[in-house]
């Protein structure tokens, strides 16, 4: 008897510790995309991909902040190590603890308001699932007719992040807690074509509503991108994962 009851359970503590393997998976393969909340005419956008986070908000064609940096999860817990804010740089370094919950496609996120903590609902925008999802930096510039590898100094350095359909770049110094510039909105990535729809542009609100096209190739996981820069300059870069 005392056999068959330590026979079940053993069998009720693997299935436990399977059933909660399979939630916290679960929830960091769900929260992986790009969520969108809009009140009023202010929207706010998050990117979530390859262990990075970025919170946006602008309206209509003005930017107006924008934070991120790599994260972790525990259970309902979301822990964001900040290695941007465009409106507090002090604030760069620190550890922000969100609280958040998913459900209908739904993600629920604790964010601060002032003194006080607010829940926002964010809708999906997408899963976060796409041939160029993920985050990257430049690694190879074309001159002269070679590429040439990017020699990098310091802790600037200018990342991208790209979800299922969005993308957000922005260019930062962790170690200066500086905030060089961001944009993004939405992409496509189709018959060797990536073309951007520039939402927001922190340097520029003119350009909002733009489109540029550029010609797009992975190859050994690597993303070769060339065409012309947003000042009409002949530009071909290739683009690495963060790992």
């Amino acid at each position: 008897m005392k056999q068959h009851i330590k026979l079940i359970s053993r069998i009720f503590l693997i299935g436990f510790l399977l059933v909660t393997i399979q939630v916290f998976g679960q929830s960091s393969e769900n929260i992986s995309g790009a969520w969108h909340a809009k009140v009023d005419d202010k929207h706010t956008l998050i990117l979530i991909k390859d262990g990075y986070f970025t919170k946006t908000s602008y309206e209509n064609n003005k930017f107006i902040k924008t934070m991120g940096g790599p994260y972790t999860l525990s259970g309902n817990g979301l822990e964001i190590k900040l290695e941007f804010d465009s409106e507090k740089s002090e604030t760069v370094g620190e550890t922000v603890k969100k609280t958040f919950s998913l459900k209908d496609k739904t993600l629920n996120l604790s964010l601060n308001k002032g003194t006080e903590t607010e829940l926002v609902a964010f809708k999906q925008v997408d899963n976060g699932e796409a041939p160029l999802a993920g985050v990257w930096h430049i690694t190879d510039r074309m001159q002269d007719g070679k590429l040439v590898p990017i020699q990098r100094s310091g802790t600037r350095k200018t990342l991208k992040i790209l979800t299922g359909d969005r993308f957000q770049w922005f260019a930062i110094d962790p170690g200066t807690k500086g905030f060089m510039g961001t944009g993004g909105g939405s992409y496509t990535f189709e018959n060797g074509k990536y073309t951007e729809n520039i939402e927001f542009f922190s340097r520029d609100d003119s350009r909002v509503g733009a489109k540029l096209s550029f010609d797009g190739d992975l190859k050994e996981g690597k993303w070769h991108h060339s065409g012309l820069s947003s000042k009409g300059d002949k530009i071909y870069e290739v683009w690495s994962k963060v790992k």
